[in-house]
C-alpha cells in the first residue's frame, strides 16, 4: 500500500512506514529491532532550538560572500526557484569544509556526537517562501546560517513532536491545520547576517511565510548544514535497510525513485 505524506520531504517518513508495516506483518518477530535501531534519528522531547549569535567573524562572512559571488548562475540548481522562490547549491567543497569545521560545535549543542551530512546553500529571491514541513532524518540536526538578506526573515518552528507517521488528515488546509493545532506550540526566531539557529528538522515543524516585501529587490541568503547521529549515514538512508537487517524483500519495498523537487536530497536519502 502506497502512504503519500502531503508535505515535501515526507518520502523518508513515508517508506519507513511501509517497511515498518511490512516487517510487522512478515517478520513480527524483528519490528522492535527495527523500530529500535532507526530511534536513533528521534529527537529528545526537551531539546529546544538554539540560537548561535555571530558563529562567524565578520572576515569569515566576507570570505562567505565573496565565495557565492564566484559561483556563476547556471551553475545554481534551479528546480526550486518556481516552488520556493530560490536558487540551491549542495555540497561544495567549500561550504563542506565549513560543515566539518562546525562539527563539535553542533555535538556540544545538541547532546550528542554528530557527523556531517550535506549541505546546500539557498539563495532565497523576491518571491521566496518555505512551506511548512518535517524533514527526513538526514537533517536531524540542522545549522541554519544567514549570511545576507534585506530584511530580517522569521522562521517557525514546533516543539519537538513525535514523527506524523499516521497523518491522515485530509483536507486542502492541512498546513494551516499543522499550524494551528495548539499541542504544536510554534516559537519564531529571526536572524541577522552571521547568526545562526540549531533545530531538529525531522521532528520539529517548520516555516517561513512569504518573504517580507520591504524592497523590490527582497532577498534571504540562507546555508543549511545538516549533520546525523555520529556512525549512521548508511542507516539514514533506506536503501540499505535490507542488507542492515539482512531481510533481503525490502529491496523491493523501499520505492526506487521519490518524485520531488528536492531531487538531490531524496537521491541521498534514498540511498540511490
Amino acid at each position: 500500500m502506497e502512504i503519500n505524506l502531503p508535505w515535501y520531504d515526507s518520502p523518508w517518513l513515508a517508506t519507513y512506514k511501509k517497511v515498518k508495516d511490512f516487517i510487522a506483518e512478515h517478520y513480527p518477530e524483528r519490528l522492535s529491532e527495527f523500530e529500535g535501531k532507526l530511534s536513533v534519528f528521534r529527537t529528545n522531547p526537551e531539546f529546544n532550538v538554539v540560537t548561535v549569535g555571530n558563529l562567524l567573524s565578520e572576515e569569515k562572512l566576507c570570505e562567505i560572500k565573496e565565495h557565492i559571488k564566484s559561483i556563476k548562475m547556471n551553475d545554481y540548481e534551479k528546480q526550486e526557484f518556481f516552488n520556493f522562490g530560490r536558487l540551491i547549491m549542495h555540497d561544495l567543497p567549500y561550504f563542506k569544509q565549513l560543515q566539518h569545521e562546525l562539527t563539535q560545535i553542533v555535538s556540544e549543542n545538541v547532546g550528542e556526537e554528530v557527523e556531517p551530512c550535506y549541505n546546500f546553500l539557498s539563495l532565497y529571491n523576491n518571491f521566496g517562501v518555505c512551506a511548512i514541513h518535517m524533514d527526513a532524518p538526514q537533517a536531524k540536526w540542522t545549522l541554519d546560517i544567514c549570511i545576507d538578506q534585506s530584511a530580517p526573515w522569521p522562521i517557525h518552528f514546533s516543539q519537538i513532536v513525535p514523527w506524523p507517521e499516521n497523518f491522515d488528515y485530509t483536507g486542502n488546509d492541512w498546513e494551516d491545520h499543522i499550524k494551528k493545532d495548539p499541542k504544536h506550540r510554534f516559537t519564531s526566531f529571526t536572524l541577522e547576517p552571521g547568526d545562526s539557529l540549531l533545530f531538529s528538522g525531522s521532528s520539529q515543524w517548520h516555516y517561513r511565510e512569504r518573504i517580507v516585501r520591504t524592497t523590490k529587490d527582497n532577498f534571504c541568503h540562507l546555508l543549511f548544514l545538516h549533520y546525523v547521529p555520529k556512525g549512521t549515514l548508511a542507516l539514514s538512508k533506506p536503501k540499505n535497510w535490507a542488507q542492515i537487517f539482512g531481510i533481503p524483500q525490502l529491496d523491493e519495498v523501499v520505492p526506487q525513485k521519490q518524485g520531488s523537487s528536492r531531487l538531490y536530497a531524496l537521491n541521498e536519502l534514498l540511498g540511490s
